[in-house]
């Protein structure tokens, strides 16, 4: 009896999956809203309130993805060395998120070893920040394994998954590709079905000799490019001219 009300304990105490990741998605949105933030605040020659950037006394600048870095090989650690228990789990995914969230926002300088931040290259870290929110959200939602039945109902599954994200990449629609790796229908299938950019592996396949198709997805294309640099701009500010 004694054995199994401990057993009942630590069941108790297990966090679950989907509890870790909630944490660890709200620690990566909160923390990049507010870098952001901060570094568009800093931007603003009108704001002398606020602190600024990190500089040594040599006048060193400390990115905050040095901070985000090492806060995330910090919680790596004790997310290995530490048993998993309710609220310890869920405190130290929300500080990796953290950690995530002053990464991702300088995706674009770590890429390029250059500082970007502000420029059209820096656009990337939007990018890859809105993806990595969007798998992290579908994570805290699908509680179950994703793919189920017998082996050979999997097999085909997964082979024509794969087959959508391949063609998907090939379109150039990249976030709808990997987003439809776990999504299949309908995302994988819209991201393989609907026409490609123009500058696309499947443009330059396909398109070559159909210039009234290839027109067609430029003005396409073109309509996308400016609701997605509108968003980016509303929620991430503008790059320099």
């Amino acid at each position: 009896m004694a054995a199994l009300t401990t057993a009942a304990t630590a069941a108790t105490d297990m966090p679950s999956g989907r509890s870790v990741a909630l944490w660890v998605l709200l620690g990566f949105l909160g923390s990049w809203l507010f870098i952001r933030t901060s570094a568009r605040l800093m931007r603003n020659p009108n704001v002398t309130w606020w602190p600024g950037s990190v500089k040594t006394s040599g006048g060193l600048h400390i990115h905050h993805l040095v901070w985000g870095i090492g806060l995330m090989v910090v919680c790596g650690f004790l997310g290995f060395a530490l048993e998993p228990s309710t609220p310890r789990s869920q405190i130290i995914g929300s500080l990796f998120g953290i950690g995530v969230g002053f990464t991702l926002d300088e995706f674009a300088l770590w890429l390029r070893l250059q500082d970007v931040y502000w420029s059209e290259q820096g656009r990337a870290s939007i990018d890859v920040v809105v993806l990595a929110a969007i798998l992290g959200t579908l994570a805290v939602i699908n509680s179950g394994p994703l793919f189920k039945g017998a082996w050979w109902e999997i097999v085909i599954f997964v082979a024509l998954d794969l087959a959508l994200m391949v063609v998907g990449l090939a379109k150039g629609k990249t976030t709808l590709a990997i987003i439809g790796l776990l999504i299949p229908v309908p995302i994988g299938m819209i991201a393989a079905i609907r026409l490609a950019k123009p500058d696309s592996r499947w443009a330059r396949w396909r398109y070559e000799n159909k210039p009234r198709k290839l027109a067609k997805a430029r003005k396409r294309n073109e309509r996308w490019e400016g609701r997605r640099i509108r968003f980016q701009n509303a929620i991430a500010g503008a790059p320099d001219s």
